[in-house]
């Protein structure tokens, strides 16, 4: 009776860090989502050019690419949980510098050091999540998981409409949720795992990348369809003649359909395995690029919209599943880590070869790009299960 009512104890223990480490990534979501239209509007509001803009914001993922190598070195070095807190902090202080500068020169700096602190926040959050889910259960609580992170990244614009861009108001509250996401974290420190202190060899990229190759493709590919398809299905839209409203409302039926559909994607992961779901989603994206030229004048491109965009970012968060049923401790940062480095490689190249593509065949453009992507995945992950045994 003893021994069952300690391991009732744990296990509440463990579900009140996981739901702890969930909401203080939440919150860095909102200060994260935020930051971004904030920027925008205030440097268009000083005159400058959309080039100087899209620059600007290029700095944040230049930060996490640049960043994501030495992350589990930072973990051996400082601590996970120090690290995590560390960051949060340092992310409010780039808030307060931002305000405090107001110099469009200055803000190329910090928000690049906003995309290296950033980075722990993401890695972590992710590996703490996949080792305190039950194995049972963690297809699940991933859909959990970046269910409320989705959400509180659109929380971020909405909350900006509310506060609007003059003055202290806006910074405050991305300063407020980093510093919600450091306390929470803190609060939670002595149930997290010290993954810096678990004696495995954290390994290296190149190591990792052999030994997962296809769950490192479709990090690479999620990352490059949802992304391409956010930024360009209302250049894909107009090309069809829609008006702007309607335009604006088709990025958010793919916000949508990624809030709504991540939990049961993780019921089915939890069913059918990681490793089928993530074909079974990068399928599915397919089908759905099929049909957006087809319906994109009809009431059902809505409902296109809506499953696109729940399984085009289900490939990532089917691959977070099989990452944490095959890896652990050092291993899982190292791993976790590529998977940043991956998500933000596919950002960079996916939005601007989809451009290309569009100015160069016209508005199929799009869709084209979306099937090359995910056929290529499945191609390559039935090629390493048939001849490796392996993703």
């Amino acid at each position: 009776m003893v021994a069952t009512g300690s391991s009732e104890g744990e296990a509440g223990t463990q579900w009140a860090a996981l739901a702890g480490v969930t909401a203080a990534l939440a919150m860095f979501g909102a200060a994260q989502g935020l930051s971004s239209p904030l920027f925008t509007i205030l440097m268009q509001k000083q005159g400058m050019s959309p080039a100087l803009i899209g620059l600007s914001a290029a700095m944040m993922p230049v930060g996490l690419i640049l960043s994501a190598s030495f992350v589990p070195a930072a973990v051996r070095l400082f601590g996970a949980r120090n690290l995590a807190v560390g960051c949060s902090l340092t992310g409010a202080m780039c808030f307060l510098a931002i305000f405090c500068l107001q110099d469009w020169v200055a803000w190329y700096v910090i928000r690049f050091i906003i995309g290296i602190v950033i980075n722990p926040l993401y890695v972590l959050g992710e590996v703490w999540a996949l080792s305190l889910a039950p194995p049972s259960r963690r297809g699940r609580v991933m859909g959990v998981f970046n269910t409320l992170m989705g959400a509180g990244y659109a929380a971020g614009p909405f909350t900006l409409t509310l506060v609007g861009i003059e003055g202290w108001a806006p910074f405050s509250v991305g300063i407020v949720g980093f510093l919600l996401c450091a306390v929470i974290l803190r609060l939670v420190s002595s149930k997290l795992a010290g993954f810096e202190d678990d004696g495995q060899p954290a390994g290296s990229f190149v190591g990792f990348a052999r030994l997962a190759p296809a769950l490192l493709l479709a990090v690479l590919v999620s990352a490059a369809v949802q992304q391409s398809t956010y930024a360009l299905v209302p250049v894909f839209g107009a090309g069809y003649g829609l008006p702007e409203a309607v335009l604006a409302a088709l990025v958010m039926s793919l916000s949508l359909g990624n809030i709504l559909l991540q939990i049961p994607l993780g019921l089915l992961a939890e069913r059918f395995g990681g490793r089928p779901m993530i074909l079974a989603c990068a399928v599915a994206t397919t089908v759905c690029a099929v049909l957006l030229p087809l319906l994109i004048t009809t009431p059902l491109i809505w409902g296109v919209l809506l499953v696109m965009g729940a399984v085009g970012y289900g490939v990532y968060t089917m691959a977070l599943v099989e990452l944490g049923s095959r890896f652990r401790g050092s291993l899982l940062v190292t791993g976790n880590a590529a998977f940043a480095l991956l998500w933000g490689v596919g950002g960079i190249v996916g939005p601007p070869g989809a451009g290309l593509l569009i100015q160069a065949i016209g508005p199929v453009g799009l869709p084209t790009v979306i099937i090359g992507l995910d056929a290529l995945l499945v191609a390559f992950a039935l090629y390493r299960s048939a001849n490796r045994g392996g993703s």
